[in-house]
């Protein structure tokens, strides 16, 4: 105290006294006045009133503005692979346990500690035997993930914060370097007000307590808002970077996601209406046992003869790809296949196709009970998709064929209700269902009953079609992440080559810069 006395200049200090003094007079002859017509009290109770109303006022802002700061928040993004949804739990989780005491804005540290924190976070799901996983970033990637983050932070403070644009980080920190002093000068003035007039300080400093408390919740709010914002952000292109999203070389020129694939490129050219598909396709994959009707099917899902039926065993000797296209329907490539159970068509090729498809039509014969084969298949299948984490596993629809051979085997006279409890066909239909739902591990509600036999197609134009359109959002966010996975894996090579001629020329170069730097 003696020493802040000591900075004080008295005659600036006389001209403050002079300058407050009038108005320090007339507030505390008002007080008098109050306290000599018994008005004191009355006085008192309307401030508290006041000042609990301008409390209660601020609380309710401050949720207000929580609620639209809420609205504006980062979220996990739809199309990241499974593996990304459990890895953004760990952001939230880091992001709600940032609180203002623990991470002062005035302190530009914060920023590289808690985004580093957040790398961390992120980088320790998919590298979770490392001891510091977020030394696996590169410095490319780490510098586009803070760039990234830093730019769309920017846009949600600038829109969402008042005079954001205004406030420099210089001011911040003035304002912090003068806190303090600040502080204990206005200590000095709350003591003397205790000593002149103690009513009147009593009541200054309950009404300081409560303006304090409604404009810190705001602040801190606003604070803890910033401070979780940051950690989402960040949190978010790191996870788009594992999971293929962010490519590790920046060009202007970088070709769109959608462009062809090279696998459907090479399927392209074995197609003559190839041209007319100018973006990757759907790719739609026929699955199922042999004389299951997959050859059919595609035939009655064009609504033409557009591939050779199953007449005989095994006609489908190798993946076959055709254009499919449809009103309302992406482009696609639906591809025949051989049977499951075929000798020419083991476990590892039908990973491999699965792999590059983004929809999945497993066609089981509803008049085939023995389907031990088919579930063995369909299990190995299931077991490889769940081991790409990087990927979504495609839809899968299961067509119940031959359901004219189900009995009484005579009789058909479509359209068939399902629910009806006295149609004998009807009653089988749905017996065989429930059969197919329970041999397979498959939801009965994604199991379709059609016939393919021509001149009895059934079922395919309506209930078909509309499952298939049904799933055509989720069949184009996994074409999405297989787009992006091979062009990943094209800019790698891309950026490989570019480096390796890169040094190539160093290499080539370096006798002559050595040869003039020892002559010189």
């Amino acid at each position: 105290m003696k020493i802040l006395l000591q900075r004080i200049d008295p005659v600036r200090l006389l001209s403050l006294i002079l300058l407050g003094l009038p108005t320090l007079v007339v507030f505390g002859l008002g007080m008098l006045w109050l306290w000599q017509t018994g008005n004191l009290l009355y006085w008192a109770i309307t401030m508290a009133v006041f000042s609990a109303l301008s409390y209660g006022l601020q609380h309710w802002l401050a949720l207000r503005d929580r609620k639209l700061l809420d609205e504006v928040a980062t979220g996990p993004n739809p199309d990241w692979p499974p593996k990304a949804d459990v890895v953004w739990q760990q952001v939230e989780k880091l992001a709600e346990t940032c609180e203002p005491e623990d991470w002062p804005i005035e302190d530009p540290s914060w920023i590289l500690e808690l985004g580093r924190r957040t790398l961390d976070t992120v980088s320790h799901c998919y590298h979770p035997q490392v001891e510091k996983p977020f030394l696996e970033l590169n410095v490319p990637h780490t510098l586009l993930i803070i760039e990234q983050a830093s730019r769309d932070l920017r846009k949600d403070v600038t829109e969402n914060i008042p005079f954001s644009d205004r406030l420099t980080i210089g001011d911040m920190l003035r304002l912090h370097r003068w806190k303090a002093k600040a502080e204990q000068a206005y200590n000095v003035y709350r003591a003397g007000r205790v000593l002149i007039n103690p009513v009147n300080a009593m009541f200054s400093e309950i009404w300081q307590h409560l303006r304090q408390r409604s404009f810190g919740v705001a602040r801190n709010e606003l604070h803890r808002w910033f401070l979780r914002a940051y950690v989402r952000k960040v949190g978010y292109y790191a996870i788009d970077l594992y999971s293929g999203r962010q490519p590790v070389a920046l060009d202007e020129t970088l070709k769109p996601v959608t462009e062809r694939t090279p696998v459907s490129h090479t399927d392209l050219n074995r197609i003559e209406e190839a041209a007319a598909i100018p973006e990757e396709p759907l790719r739609i994959l026929v699955l199922g046992r042999t004389n299951a009707g997959k050859s059919s099917l595609i035939n009655a899902l064009f609504g033409k003869l557009a591939t050779a039926t199953d007449i005989l065993p095994d006609t489908t000797r190798t993946i076959t790809p055709f254009v499919l296209q449809r009103e309302g329907f992406t482009q696609a490539l639906i591809f025949d296949s051989p049977g499951c159970d075929s000798t020419r068509f083991n476990e590892k090729q039908m990973h491999a196709a699965a792999l590059d498809a983004d929809l999945i039509l497993w066609v089981s014969p509803a008049n085939r009970p023995d389907r031990q084969t088919e579930r063995h298949c369909l299990d190995a299948l299931r077991i490889f998709q769940a081991t790409q984490l990087k990927r979504r596993s495609p839809p899968m629809l299961v067509v119940m064929s031959h359901i004219d051979l189900l009995r009484p085997v005579g009789a058909w006279q479509p359209p068939y209700d399902l629910n009806d409890q006295q149609d004998t066909k009807a009653i089988s239909i749905r017996a065989a269902l429930q059969a197919v739902a329970t041999d397979l591990a498959v939801p009965v509600e994604q199991i379709i009953p059609v016939c393919l036999k021509e001149g009895r197609v059934y079922n395919v134009n309506d209930t078909l079609w509309a499952a298939i359109l049904n799933h055509q959002d989720a069949a184009l966010r996994v074409r999405l992440l297989r787009c992006l996975d091979a062009k990943k894996r094209a800019e790698d090579w891309a950026l490989l080559r570019r480096q390796l001629i890169s040094t190539g020329r160093f290499l080539w170069n370096l006798p002559d810069k050595l040869g003039k730097h020892s002559g010189g």
